[in-house]
């Protein structure tokens, strides 16, 4: 049986190329839709001009199709919204090296370093 687990798992093997993080902890997926046998995904990429489009969409899709019982995948790729750095999981923040400086006053996150 498919669950969002398996798929998010899954997910976390696929990575981009030129950076060292899966899509999922990197932000690029932005939905994921399924039944019993069927997986959609909306994801982005880290920039418009990736010349690796194709590439990491056939990842996504071949390893999907290997989980147990899919049979068809489906992969689209938008740039709306434009993926930024916030949308990384905090995973993803800390294996880029990304700190977020606290607001002493109040302790808030202010801005990326």
């Amino acid at each position: 049986m498919i669950t969002k687990e398996k798929i998010i798992d899954t997910l976390q093997l696929c990575y981009d190329p030129e950076i060292p993080i899966d899509l999922w902890n990197l932000g690029l997926i932005y939905d994921i839709n399924f039944d019993e046998n069927n997986i959609s995904i909306l994801m982005t990429l880290t920039t418009p001009g990736c010349t690796m489009i194709n590439v990491i969409a056939d990842d996504v899709k071949q390893k999907l199709l290997n989980l147990e019982g899919v049979e068809s995948v489906e992969v689209n790729v938008t740039f709306d919204p434009v993926w930024t750095p916030e949308m990384m999981t905090e995973t993803g923040r800390e294996k880029l090296g990304f700190s977020v400086k606290k607001n002493k006053k109040n302790d808030k996150e202010e801005n990326w370093e």
